[in-house]
This record gives C-alpha cells, structure tokens and sequence, in this order.
C-alpha cells in the first residue's frame, strides 16, 4: 500500500402467504388529497399508510406524484417494510409496483430508496432481488449507488466473498465500482487491522485512478491505529492537511484514542491543540475524546488539566466529565 508500506429464494410457508397484506384488488388506486405544500416527510406518511394496508396501486402513484412535488424519497418513505414475515411477504407486490413507476429518476430513486431500507433491515438477499427487478427494467439508472448499500452491509458484516460477487455483478452490468464502493472494502479490512488486504484494496484504488477522500484517509488512519502504527496515522493526518482532504471528526479520534493508549498521552494533548480553535464543534468532540481515555487509564491529574482547560474554552462536556470536573475542581454546577 503506498500510504502505509442469482439470489435464492426460500419458499415461504402457507400461513405467512395467508397472512401478507394484499394488493388492492381495486385496479383504481385509492384517490390522493394531496395538502397545498406537501413535505417529504407528509408524503412517506402517505406511502407507510398505504403500504401497511396493501394498497400498492396508491403506494405508485404517491411516489411518483411526490417527484413532481419537488419531495424526494427519505429513509423513512419505506418504514411500513419491517422485519416480520408479515411485513416482508408483500415485498413482491411492493417489487411490481416499483417497475410500473414513471421511467427514470422516479423509478431509480424509488428503487435505490428500497434497497436502503432492505439493507438497513439486515436484508442483502431481498435488495439483490429489488437490484434484479430494477435491472430487468431495462437497469435504467443502475449505477454505483444503488449498490452501495448493499456492499456496505456486507463489509460490515465481514462477509467479503459475498461483497466481491457483489461487485462482479456490477462489472458484469457495467457499473464500475467508485471510490465509495471501494472504500467499503478498504475500511472493513482497516476496522479489523487487517493491513495485507487493506494493502490491496487501496492498490485497487491506485490502479484506478480513483485518488483518496475524506473516507479513504479515515480508513488509513484507523487501520493504522488498530496495528499499532500510530505514528503512521499521525503522519496520514498531517497529509490530508497538507493535501487540503478535511479529516473527519472520527480521523482525529482514532489517532488521539491511538497516542493514548500507548501512553503519548503528551503528544495527543499537543495533537488537540494544534487543531484547536479551527471548529469549535471539533475542539469539543478532541478535548472530550481526550479527556475520556485518560480518565478510563485512571491517569487522573492529566485528566484534570484537560476538562479545567475544556471549562477555560467554554466547550461543553458530557456526563462523566462533567462529573469528573465537580469532584477534581471544587465546583458547583
């Protein structure tokens, strides 16, 4: 690394086909009253209402009308889905309503919106299909986003071979994988310390001439924490800088968690002033993390000097630390 050297389907009982909501029998959707300036978040009321009742004829064509009310699809337009049979067994009539939306980006966002939803509820197996019926459309709109969270559920889970299909499939359908698909890969190798297949996916990205962003350096800089480089990491965070890639909040926390534990807890401290009074959002999310881990490693007067400094600032502390400041300083609330 050059920064640091078809899906099955199980057949479902009788009982939960029995007990699936139904599709309107009706081939006239319920009518839609829509209010003078409907929101988003009006509109997936709409869409949960009618979905838990069955009715996918009305479930389409809210959906489509939200587009043209300018009220795009939100992590909740699909919450009536939840993880019972019951829920679940509608996914077919759900499927089927997608494909009659409006073509373009009233289907692709439909669909991309329910492949989140399976994903967040644990589902690859179900978001593949909704990939599969969307491709069988004519895979209009299929690009790396739709599969995003698919392959960011499966990273997650460490189940890599599953995730590499995943990304063949997308070759296979000529969707290239961006540098967010492939940083899927990379931070799950990272998060685990493992720096060989790290190594390798980051020359992935090299060959592709993909570059590195904020979420690229963030999986550097943890995967070099967890082995124990964190010199290493503390360099990567002053490369971004250079570089001018804004770090993530949680870059700063892997490398001040780093020094800490292997007792430069002076140097972290140094860290946290160096980017101090930048943001002050950042300065208490450092001083806070700081003030924590040295309070877990019982390294109470370091400890001290880090809250009556966060107290000089004004940031403000959570819980323990205010705790912590009352008893140590003498003071009241």
């Amino acid at each position: 690394m050059t920064f640091l050297r078809k899906v099955a389907r199980n057949p479902r009982s009788a009982p939960a086909a029995a007990a699936r909501p139904r599709a309107s029998a009706n081939p006239n959707p319920t009518p839609i009253v829509i209010r003078d300036e409907p929101t988003s978040a009006y509109y997936d009321d709409l869409v949960n209402a009618a979905g838990r009742r069955g009715d996918f004829a009305t479930v389409r064509n809210l959906l489509n009308k939200r587009v043209r009310d300018g009220c795009f699809n939100t992590g909740d337009t699909f919450r009536f889905l939840t993880q019972t049979e019951t829920s679940l067994s509608a996914l077919d009539d759900l499927l089927r309503a997608l494909s009659r939306i409006d073509p373009g980006f009233p289907r692709k966002s439909a669909f991309d919106a329910l492949i989140a939803r399976l994903c967040r509820l644990g589902r690859a197996e179900d978001a593949l299909r909704a990939v599969e019926t969307m491709a069988s459309g004519g895979g209009v709109g299929l690009n790396a986003v739709t599969f995003h969270p698919i392959l960011n559920l499966l990273t997650r889970r460490g189940d890599f071979e599953e995730a590499r299909r995943v990304a063949d499939t997308m070759k296979d359908r000529g969707v290239p994988l961006d540098l967010t698909a492939h940083n899927y890969f990379l931070t799950a190798h990272c998060f685990r310390g493992d720096l060989a297949s790290a190594a390798r996916a980051m020359e992935e990205i090299e060959r592709e001439g993909l570059g590195a962003d904020t979420r690229t350096y963030d999986a550097l800089v943890l995967g070099a924490c967890r082995a124990g480089k964190v010199g290493a990491a503390v360099g990567l965070l002053r490369r971004m800088e250079e570089e001018g890639v804004p770090p993530l909040y949680s870059t700063h926390v892997h490398v001040i968690k780093g020094m800490v534990k292997r007792g430069w807890s002076e140097q972290a401290g140094e860290l946290v002033r160096a980017y101090g009074g930048r943001d002050r959002a950042l300065d208490r999310e450092n001083y806070g993390v700081l003030g924590s881990e040295l309070m877990r490693l019982r390294k109470a007067e370091e400890a001290r000097k880090v809250v009556e400094e966060m107290a000089e600032k004004g940031l403000i502390m959570g819980e323990k630390l205010r705790e912590f400041y009352r008893s140590t300083s003498n003071v009241g609330d």
